[in-house]
């Protein structure tokens, strides 16, 4: 007996579509943004976005909470107004 289309994926209480791609939600953490989940013919996958290591002692998560990049040395200013931490 065959199906009639490509099943759907069950992630805790929600259904997703086959191909369908989604942010999974863990209590008590909530939406994990680093995550990422798509269903393939009923079958549920995840996988965490991988980053590149940091090369420097101090990494923060700036523009991306998921990975941690090395700061530059200073920040960037412009002609005509003083550089920062100068009054």
């Amino acid at each position: 007996m065959q199906a009639d289309g490509p099943r759907a994926c069950r992630f805790g209480r929600r259904w997703y579509l086959n191909n369908e791609s989604w942010h999974p939600s863990v209590p008590p953490f909530g939406e994990m943004k680093c995550i990422l989940c798509w269903c393939v013919s009923g079958e549920t996958h995840c996988q965490r976005q991988e980053c590149p290591p940091a090369t420097c002692a101090n990494p923060a998560r700036r523009d991306n909470p998921c990975c941690a990049k090395c700061r530059g040395e200073c920040e960037p200013w412009h002609v005509g107004t003083a550089p920062p931490g100068t009054p």
